[in-house]
């Protein structure tokens, strides 16, 4: 004969296990650290490489940077664009909702501008700089597939709170990355 006596019964309690302390990592919270990190790198980066329409910075330029010299001003600007609307887009589109598959677009098109740079430093022979292109380019093209398949963020409705907190990435971005670059660049630091 079977007898079933339940815990209770006996009067023993289950034992609550220790909740873990620590950090607990999600894709999603990975995706967000790497869209914010790149993403505030890429608008500064990209905003030095903006400054460089004004003649004299970009007639300076190649002291700092040797390869601005093998480019000419309208491609380097241009490429300035290109990171500065990237780095802008792996944020703004996500944090508001308002388009977030343009985060991925943006990532895919950082990932190719870093390819595009490697093999550029690939033929001048620089090849101390092809390392940094490989980790900024592999990581925007985590954030492409991240943001693409793995973990998108949903579309949602314009709020109130979305678009201050955007407001503030953006002036974080002009208070942290455009303004310390703009006054080394014109004070004669570059």
């Amino acid at each position: 004969m079977n007898v079933h006596v339940s815990s209770d019964q006996l009067g023993i309690r289950d034992i609550e296990q220790p909740k873990r302390r620590g950090i607990r990592f999600t894709l999603n919270g990975v995706l967000w650290v790497l869209q914010a990190l790149f993403g505030f790198f890429f608008a500064g980066s990209g905003f030095g490489k903006v400054l460089m329409y004004d003649a004299a910075l970009y007639a300076a330029a190649p002291q700092a940077v040797a390869w601005y010299a093998a480019v000419s001003q309208p491609l380097i600007v241009f490429i300035g664009i290109c990171e500065v609307s990237g780095g802008v887009g792996l944020l703004l589109p996500a944090m508001t909702k308002v388009k977030p598959v343009l985060t991925p677009l943006a990532a895919a098109g950082l990932a190719l501008t870093m390819i595009l740079a490697a093999a550029f430093h690939i033929v001048r022979g620089e090849y101390a700089l092809v390392p940094a292109n490989l980790v900024l380019g592999g990581a925007t093209a985590f954030i492409t597939a991240g943001r693409w398949k793995l973990r998108p963020v949903a579309p949602g409705s314009v709020s109130t709170a979305r678009m201050v907190g955007s407001f503030a990435v953006l002036i974080g971005i002009v208070l942290l990355r455009f303004l310390p670059t703009w006054y080394t660049m014109t004070s004669g630091q570059f």
